[in-house]
């Protein structure tokens, strides 16, 4: 297993890791795993800009208007 040191880690944010490590009841160099697990195994979320053509597909060939209109007329 490999080892990482941190050098010149402020002491606020070491303060910060030691008390979320206590509320977790992990130790510090597991609550340093698990965050480090979180931050690089997280999906980033898509930009506005990926979404662009998503479901293109799906809607071809509809009526985007006259889709929406038939939707708010079964509201009633």
């Amino acid at each position: 297993m490999a080892v990482l040191n941190v050098k010149n880690l402020p002491d606020t944010l070491y303060r910060k890791l030691r008390e979320r490590a206590r509320r977790q009841r992990r130790s510090i160099s597991q609550e340093v795993v698990h965050l480090l697990s979180q931050a690089l195994e997280a999906e980033s979320p898509l930009s506005i800009l990926e979404l662009k053509g998503l479901g293109k597909a799906r809607w071809r060939g509809v009526d985007a208007a006259a889709h929406v209109e038939r939707e708010r007329r079964s509201w009633d």
